[in-house]
This record gives C-alpha cells, sequence and structure tokens, in this order.
C-alpha cells in the first residue's frame, strides 16, 4: 500500500482509529489553508464493520480483489453476448466472493468486531453490489465504502448486460445521504440491542451459576458446623472420662496407700509380739 492519499490513508487503518486520525488529518488541511479539503474530509463518515472489512479487502487482499473484478467484467461481456460462458464465469464469481466474504469475516473477528451471519451476508451483498460495476468506477471508489452497498436489483442487471447506464454507490461519496445514515443508525441500534441482549444473557447465566455456587458453600457450611458439633460432644465426653480416670487413680492411690501403712503396722505388732515371748 505505497504512494497512498492522505485520504486513502484513512480507510486502511483499524476502525477504532479512523475518527481521530479523520479529524487530524481536516485540522491539518484547515491550517495549511486548505479549508475546502479540510470540509470534505471533516463529512467522511465512520465506516461500519462490514463495510470496513470490505475495505480491507482492497487494500490487503488487492489480487484477490482484482481477480473479482476481471472476472465480473468477463461476465458482463458474456452475459451482453461478446464471448465467454456466463455459466462457468458465474460460478466462477460466487467462489470468490464466497472466499473474499471468508477473508472479511476473518478480518472482522481479529480485529474484535462481530462477525454474525447477518454481518457476513452484508459483506457478500456488498461484494456483488460492487463488483457489478464497471472496472473504473471500482478502481475509483473502491477501498472507501462507508456503509454496506445495496442487494442486487433489476437496473445492477441492466447494467450488468450492458444495456443501462451505471450509477455510482451512494455510500462511496465523502457524505453519506439521509437513507443511508438511516440505515447505518438502524444497523448500529441492532447490533447494540444484540450486543444487550447477550450481555444481559450471560449475566443471567453468571446469576445463577453464583447462586448454585452459593448453595453448595452453604450446605457444605452446615454439614462442617454438625461436625464440628458433633466433635465438640465427643471431645466433651472424652475430658469426662479422662477427669473421671483420673479421680479414680487417685482414690486408688490413695487406698494402696492406706493399705501399705496399714501392712506395716501388722508387721511391726507381729516384730513386737514375737520380741516378747
Amino acid at each position: 500500500m505505497k504512494n497512498l492519499s492522505d485520504i486513502d490513508a484513512l480507510f486502511t487503518l483499524p476502525l477504532s482509529e479512523f475518527t481521530a486520525a479523520r479529524n487530524a488529518l481536516a485540522a491539518r488541511l484547515k491550517k495549511a489553508g486548505r479549508g475546502g479539503e479540510a470540509q470534505e474530509v471533516k463529512a467522511l463518515t465512520r465506516p461500519s464493520a462490514t463495510a470496513w472489512a470490505v475495505n480491507q479487502l482492497y487494500w490487503r487482499h488487492r489480487r484477490d480483489f482484482d481477480r473479482l473484478v476481471a472476472v465480473s467484467e468477463k461476465l458482463r461481456h458474456a452475459q451482453s453476448g461478446r464471448g465467454g460462458d456466463p455459466r462457468s464465469l458465474l460460478d466462477e464469481r460466487r467462489k470468490l466472493i464466497s472466499a473474499l466474504a471468508s477473508i472479511a469475516t476473518e478480518l472482522m473477528t481479529e480485529a474484535g468486531h462481530a462477525a454474525s451471519i447477518d454481518a457476513q451476508r452484508r459483506v457478500i451483498t456488498t461484494l456483488e453490489s460492487l463488483a457489478a460495476r464497471d472496472r473504473s468506477s471500482i478502481e475509483h471508489q473502491a477501498g472507501r465504502l462507508t456503509a454496506d452497498l445495496e442487494p442486487l436489483g433489476f437496473d445492477t442487471f441492466a447494467e450488468l448486460l450492458g444495456s443501462a447506464p451505471q450509477q455510482k454507490a451512494k455510500v462511496l461519496h465523502f457524505a453519506q445521504g439521509a437513507k443511508e445514515k438511516q440505515r447505518t443508525k438502524e444497523t448500529e441500534n441492532t447490533a447494540a440491542e444484540r450486543a444487550r441482549a447477550k450481555a444481559l444473557e450471560q449475566a443471567e447465566a453468571a446469576l445463577a451459576n453464583a447462586r448454585r455456587e452459593a448453595s453448595r458453600a452453604e450446605a457444605a457450611a452446615a454439614k462442617a458446623e454438625t461436625q464440628r458439633d458433633a466433635l465438640k460432644k465427643e471431645k466433651e465426653e472424652i475430658d469426662a472420662r479422662y477427669t473421671a480416670a483420673i479421680e479414680e487413680a487417685r482414690a486408688a492411690a490413695a487406698e494402696v496407700r492406706k493399705t501399705a501403712r496399714a501392712l506395716a503396722g501388722a508387721e511391726r505388732a507381729l516384730e513386737r509380739a514375737r520380741t516378747e515371748h
């Protein structure tokens, strides 16, 4: 991506950096006395995630993107009767779009954007609509999408057959129209609703899990308390038996001493009796 213009460079950046870089470029242009260009840059709309992904296909995967453009051009010639097999070219074009859509999905995932089924559908629709334009229009405008392109309609098929003049995609102009802004807003609102629903679902699951863990902890605490009470009671019984055993031992020792004294007295009395006789 050498020798890019300042505006083209904006569309190669990560989506999170677009707004700050756009404002900085507009400020530089205004400071340089290029007020008109500064206003045009300031009017650039931050691309949707899916439009950004298609832009990256143009900037980062130009060989694959150019193959799609070339096949689409051959298909238009074949459908207007100027040579080529339309069926085989349609099949090849479909495979190229599928491959590019897969790459776009990976780019969105790597950048932290939701690559939902709806997002993948919008990428495919945009690629189909973009490929339907002539090469000069694509080369002039591709890589600067700010929103998804409309699905193919009758007018676009007429363009493919070369029987109607081509029209530029509205979303490729510097400023979005009211309809595009509304569509972008609706898309963002839908994504926000999905995000909120997912966050709520995750929070409810976390709460249920926490409640299960709390119940298990309470049961374990109750079991431990029961075991503690049982051990305490057992200790008290052992202490009582130990105290009783000590008392019994003391009483037995006293009885032994008493018996020993009595025995000694009896022996002395016996000795005296023997001496007297």
